[in-house]
């Protein structure tokens, strides 16, 4: 704090200016005008944590991600959930954090504000009593210079009158110079009387002066400091939660490290495995000839490809043998 630079540079040589007493209470009340914009900021922010934190909480909530899972993946995939959870609980929390801020800045502003009025009040009441006296001491100022003047003409008018013959006219102007004198020094008097006044009241404005100068340059100092500070706590708020948010989505990846491949694949045959034999070869059946010894695999079925010449019979069927023909025809359809 310097405690003296106020003081020793808002004068002015006019001793009715208030130009730097105005000018100290303009940037004080600018200074005042800044942190209500920055408790404004924080406000805002405050609600953009705070709906940033429900939406994520109701993300992280009620919408699936990967809910049919399974073993390792599956807790990965709870933890997961689980820390976006937090993140977003974060966020509430430093929005409350924030609208805490802002409140502490309000209070230090309307206290800064009722300290100012009462020393406004004091140099208001100093202005306007030195205001008032200067006027009073130049009214003074104009009526004693008028006296004198009044003084002179009588001077003048008596010195001309010497050789006057008139003792009556010669007398008039001798108690109007008398008077004159009188007039002079009566307001000799009041025209020292208000200069001693003013110059007392001047004394009293002064010290009044050094003392709001004191006062506001001790209130900029602190609201500066208060400023700075509350501006730097911010920072490290917006920080912390960075960190905070490291730390939880960090669990995350550790539990994506215990995380198995092989673990979660074996433990899905375990759980839904249907068995390790295959179906057997389905086998060809003829329908005329049913042959239970094929080989697997093998169909006998007729095969175009591969169809042979139609080989001649040995002897014409007997009509009156029946079962020889029934022969001939399962020869011609096995070499079909």
């Amino acid at each position: 704090m310097t405690g003296s630079l106020f003081k020793g540079n808002f004068w002015t040589s006019d001793i009715l200016s208030t130009i730097g007493y105005d000018s100290i209470v303009q940037h004080l009340n600018n200074g005042r005008k800044n942190c209500k914009e920055f408790e404004d900021f924080l406000k805002e922010r405050a609600s953009i944590e705070e709906k940033y934190g429900k939406d994520l909480l109701s993300l992280a909530r009620k919408k699936p991600c990967g809910q049919s899972e399974t073993n390792t993946l599956k807790r990965a995939l709870e933890v997961f959930k689980q820390q976006v959870d937090n993140v977003a609980q974060s966020h509430i929390y430093l929005a409350q954090t924030l609208r805490e801020e802002a409140r502490k800045m309000e209070e230090f502003r309307e206290k800064q504000k009722s300290q100012q009025k009462k020393t406004e009040l004091i140099m208001d009441a100093a202005h306007k009593q030195k205001s008032l006296q200067f006027k009073k001491t130049m009214d003074a100022k104009k009526n004693y210079e008028q006296k004198c003047r009044d003084k002179d003409e009588a001077e003048q008018a008596v010195h001309r009158s010497a050789n006057m013959a008139n003792p009556k006219q010669q007398e008039k102007l001798f108690v109007k110079l008398a008077t004159s004198k009188t007039a002079v020094e009566d307001s000799d008097k009041l025209y020292m009387l208000q200069i001693n006044t003013l110059d007392r009241v001047r004394n009293e404005w002064q010290s009044e002066h050094i003392k709001a100068c004191e006062v506001f340059e001790a209130q900029e100092c602190e609201r500066i400091n208060f400023f700075r500070n509350a501006l730097w706590l911010h920072m490290n708020q917006l920080s912390q939660q960075c960190v905070t948010s490291d730390e939880m989505y960090e669990k995350v990846r550790k539990s994506l490290e215990m995380c198995s491949i092989e673990k979660d694949i074996e433990y899905f045959v375990n759980q839904r495995g249907t068995g390790q034999t295959p179906p057997a070869p389905i086998m060809y059946e003829n329908f005329y000839c049913p042959q239970k010894n094929a080989a697997p695999g093998k169909a006998t079925g007729p095969n175009l490809a591969r169809r042979g010449p139609l080989p001649n019979p040995k002897s014409l069927p007997d009509p009156k043998k029946p079962h020889q023909n029934e022969d001939i025809d399962c020869m011609l359809i096995t070499s079909m």
